[in-house]
């Protein structure tokens, strides 16, 4: 009798499970959105939902795991010394526009420790940058991290609720009032 089933490769399997299964969320979230189906997401990782539930007991664990990748992204951008809150305002413009399931996910469990410290993690980049950005004179003395912060989530919020043929022009009108409010000069 043929068989199509995978072999069973134990505990070794479980790395390679956990990578396919982030990679898999991360096309299904930008696909669908953040409430997309998590039997979707196994499905495309090509492993069964015990397996899903083993890494990832809940969707903000999967999704924490997923947008951990754009924090650290995010994070890397203080690395250049030359890097400023235009160039981390573009960064997050562009992760906002290719995945709005992390604005969804921070919007509807705000309050989840973990989402919390993801959102810990980002304002410490702007904090960062943002002194750099005022210690040559590059931005309004008066702008801090959670006016930034504030200016982020409403364009990801507006990306996120925009069809896709339209983020592009919503980005590029986000960044000019951005630009204009912070007096921000290049």
């Amino acid at each position: 009798m043929p068989t199509n089933a995978k072999a069973n490769l134990g505990p070794t399997a479980g790395p390679a499970n956990r990578r396919a299964l982030i990679v898999a969320a991360r096309e299904v979230f930008e696909e669908s959105g953040f409430q997309a189906p998590l039997s979707a997401v196994a499905r495309r990782a090509g492993v069964g939902q015990g397996s899903l539930y083993r890494h990832f007991p809940d969707r903000i664990a999967l999704a924490v795991a997923v947008f951990d990748d754009n924090i650290a992204e995010l994070e890397a951008i203080l690395d250049r010394d030359d890097s400023t809150l235009s160039d981390l305002f573009d960064l997050i413009t562009a992760q906002a526009m290719g995945s709005t399931a992390l604005v969804d996910m921070l919007i509807s469990d705000r309050h989840d420790p973990r989402t919390v410290h993801l959102g810990t993690r980002v304002i410490a980049v702007i904090e960062a940058i943002l002194a750099r950005d005022k210690a040559v004179g590059r931005i309004a003395s008066t702008v801090d991290a959670e006016d930034v912060m504030l200016a982020i989530s409403m364009l990801a919020l507006m990306l996120s609720k925009s069809d896709a043929a339209d983020r592009s022009a919503t980005a590029a009108r986000g960044r000019a009032i951005f630009r204009s409010a912070f007096a921000y000069r290049a």
